[in-house]
């Protein structure tokens, strides 16, 4: 033992060969500079491995015909991803959405006028802000009759538009999952979204229908086990939170939730997506992954990647 304020001798530092090592970074994952004219396939496969585990889940969860759900943030439709969604639920690497509430204003808008997103900041000193009359009107009607037939939030916006038939019906996501018979669940907070101030508004109905697609979605993520996927795609709180608590949900009725993938897909990652989709649920049983980068490069690159790999 050396005496106090002596420093440590460090000749008897033992060391090993770095070759001995187990490192996680090699030279297998390191990317290739891109070559003009290569396909995207060839692209894909020059980048570092970042998004290949990913995909390998996704494309394995499909052939076990897995459920794979992706919640999704209103910043992703916002930002114009629509068409690669709805190519993928064509596809199969979508079999589920969803969706917070503010994400069906912007499904809504896009497909009836092929604009959507005002600016908060003009509106908000005259009170205008979230106040188009369309938007308020229709979607709240279209709870109201959904919720009367019996449907979810999701399935009764869906039914709506494709009975209404806007002009830009083919980028509207919950007309897609009713068209294609997949499951779209909205999952609200009232009080948070702009057709809540609507005189239309009927709570009731909203949240009979809001609860319905919980039960839906944990339908899905009780299927999850033996190989199931989840993605949640830019929703930092509310979309988290509803996942964990459907996956207690599944597991408190007897499900098998093991062998399941997880993955956080965000420009900033948070602690409730984390916690509460990468972390939590996965431990001990299953696979989560965090991805960090901007939803508009992302999502397409991790689209591309499963369908170059379906080929």
């Amino acid at each position: 033992m050396s005496d106090p304020g002596e420093p440590l001798d460090l000749d008897g530092v033992r060391t090993y060969p770095l070759a001995e090592r187990k490192s996680k970074v090699g030279l297998a994952d390191f990317a290739r500079p891109h070559v003009p004219g290569a396909s995207v396939a060839s692209f894909l496969g020059s980048l570092p491995r970042l998004l290949g585990a990913e995909s390998l889940r996704v494309l394995r969860a499909r052939s076990l015909g897995k459920p794979i759900v992706w919640g999704l943030g209103a910043h992703v439709l916002k930002v114009g991803l629509s068409p690669v969604l709805i190519d993928l639920m064509e596809r199969g690497f979508a079999t589920g959405l969803a969706l917070n509430g503010a994400g069906i204003v912007h499904d809504f808008e896009l497909a009836v006028v092929g604009h959507t997103s005002e600016e908060v900041a003009e509106g908000l000193g005259s009170g205008q802000f979230g106040m188009a009359r369309e938007t308020g009107e229709e979607i709240n009607r279209a709870i109201v009759e959904g919720d009367r037939a019996g449907l979810g939030l999701g399935a009764a916006l869906g039914r709506y538009l494709e009975a209404r038939r806007p002009r830009h019906l083919d980028v509207s996501l919950l007309a897609a999952a009713r068209r294609l018979g997949r499951p779209a669940t909205v999952h609200v907070a009232l009080g948070t979204d702009i057709v809540h101030m609507h005189p239309a508004c009927d709570p009731a109905a909203v949240g009979r229908a809001t609860h319905l697609d919980f039960r839906i979605l944990a339908g899905e993520v009780a299927r999850m086990g033996g190989g199931g996927v989840y993605l949640n795609v830019g929703s930092a709180v509310l979309l988290p939170e509803v996942f964990l608590k459907a996956v207690t949900l599944a597991r408190n009725l007897g499900h098998d939730l093991t062998d399941f993938t997880t993955a956080n897909l965000d420009f900033i990652q948070s602690y409730r997506p984390n916690t509460n989709v990468v972390q939590r649920p996965t431990q001990g049983v299953g696979r989560g992954y965090s991805l960090t980068g901007h939803h508009e490069l992302l999502v397409p690159l991790l689209a591309a990647a499963l369908v170059e790999g379906e080929r």
